[in-house]
């Protein structure tokens, strides 16, 4: 059991465990506890039986500019965001600035850095060629 003091630290805390075992049946969800913090707990804990989790988004599609302000500016970062937030925060503001002036597609560029790494969607060797055919669809 987590504990989080705003609620979407903590939503943001689930997903990263959903996302880091996504290989398990393990799944979290966000309860809010009786002293008003937020708790990322095992859906299936005993002793979270009956409680009423708060809905965790599908995606980050509506990250909103209020919301990135608020995780850059958080003095205890999930450490997922400050890697993020430190990837960005480094790169040659040019080289953002180009990759935002010709709509470089991101994603492209991260799925063939992936494919280049051998690893299937699940963290799997799978071998280069393998890898290319999964993350180059």
């Amino acid at each position: 059991m987590i504990r989080q003091q705003q609620k979407s630290k903590a939503i943001d805390n689930a997903l990263w465990l959903n996302f880091e075992h996504r290989r398990t049946d393990k799944e979290y969800g966000v309860i809010q506890s009786i002293e008003h913090d937020y708790l990322i707990v095992p859906v299936d804990h005993p002793t979270v039986v009956g409680e009423t989790f708060e809905i965790l988004p599908e995606s980050y599609t509506s990250l909103s500019y209020d919301r990135i302000a608020e995780i850059f500016a958080d003095l205890n970062p999930l450490w997922f965001w400050e890697e993020l937030k430190g990837t960005f925060g480094t790169l040659n503001g040019e080289l953002l600035r180009f990759l935002l002036a010709y709509d470089i597609p991101l994603e492209k560029l991260i799925r063939y850095s992936l494919s280049a790494r051998g690893y299937d969607k699940e963290m799997q060797w799978v071998g280069f060629n393998k890898a290319k055919e999964i993350w180059l669809e």
